[in-house]
């Protein structure tokens, strides 16, 4: 009884952690699609207002068995957790927000992890094309923020 009513708290102030100690996270990773089963969004009640994790980074890779099962067990895992957080009604819509949005970068960096060095290779050249891309769209948004 006593691990249940800590952990909540616990999970709380360690996510608030995790967006404090990882704030360039979202810049320096982004979401893989669903298609290529990599970690997907899970719905919910709540939704992260803007997802700054684009959804086709992991897309075309080829993962073996052991990838898939392993990835399917960290999206199961990590649906089991935002759906806790989906359903507390002690947090307010940011804080679940920011919730969702720590374990969806907590997901992703699972899941990149699992990948083979290659496939790492992969991921992060597609991650500097589209900012690359980003940057050319809106040089003067990426000029005010320097």
């Amino acid at each position: 009884m006593n691990k249940n009513r800590l952990a909540k708290p616990v999970a709380v102030v360690s996510g608030f952690i995790f967006l404090c100690a990882v704030p360039g996270l979202t810049r320096a990773q982004s979401a893989p699609p669903g298609t290529a089963q990599a970690p997907k969004v899970a719905s919910s009640g709540t939704q992260v207002k803007r997802d700054p994790l684009p959804a086709d980074d992991f897309a075309g890779l080829n993962y073996s068995q052991e990838q898939k099962t392993e990835i399917d067990q960290i999206q199961r895992s990590t649906k089991a957790l935002m759906d806790a957080v989906v359903k507390d009604d002690k947090l307010t819509a940011d804080q679940k927000d920011a919730m969702l949005l720590g374990y969806k970068r907590l997901e992703y960096g699972r899941a990149y992890k699992v990948l083979t060095s290659e496939q790492q290779r992969q991921v992060r050249q597609r991650i500097q094309v589209r900012r690359a891309e980003k940057q050319a769209a809106h040089p003067v948004q990426s000029a005010q923020t320097r």
